[in-house]
Parts: structure tokens; sequence; C-alpha cells
């Protein structure tokens, strides 16, 4: 269900672009930790493709050095809320999931 929402948030068609946010940081990608996780990832991909129109082009790559975002990222919307993005961008992807996982969403 996670990879669901994963692809519900965001337009896996896009190659390295989000809207108007554009560059390979902003590519749709996947990495996977191990085997398990990748056959999951790929049937997540699969009955993603049957949602968009257009091709998917979220990549599956190898997991690997993993850093942390900058403090100032880290749970940006909770810190942020009034912010321009988040109010413009964010909440209504928020808002979307509540709609469409209201029975996975926490009260």
């Amino acid at each position: 269900m996670i990879l669901d929402v994963f692809f519900s948030l965001h337009d896996p068609t896009q190659l390295n672009r989000q809207g108007a946010d554009v560059g390979t940081q902003y590519r749709s990608a996947m990495f996977p930790a191990n085997d398990e996780q990748r056959e999951l990832f790929e049937q997540a991909r699969t009955r993603a493709a049957e949602w968009w129109p257009g091709e998917i082009v979220t990549t599956i790559e190898p997991l690997g050095d993993f850093h942390d975002a900058e403090e100032y990222h880290q749970d940006f919307f909770a810190k942020s809320p009034g912010q321009g993005y988040c109010l413009a961008v964010a909440l209504p992807k928020i808002n979307k999931i509540r709609r469409s996982y209201a029975e996975y969403v926490l009260a």
C-alpha cells in the first residue's frame, strides 16, 4: 500500500522533473535494500502503469550510500505549515492521500 501512495503523490511519467522543479534530483526513483523489496517495487511500478497515461519513468536502482537531508528539510511540512510550497503543493497532496487512503490514515 505505501508503494501505491508513492506513485500517487507525484507524476512518475515526468523524467527528471516534478512540475516546475527540474533536474536529476527530481527524478522518480526507488532504492530497494534487497531482492524482496525490488520485486515489490517492480509490482508497484506495474500497478502504477495502469493508472497513469504515458510511460512510467521511475527507475529502480540499488540502494547505495544514504545521507540524511539537511536538518531544515527534516519534517519540513510540520515545521513550516504556512510556507508557500507547503500550502500550494504539499497540502493538496496530503489531502489527496487522506481522501484516497482514509482507512489507513491515523486520526
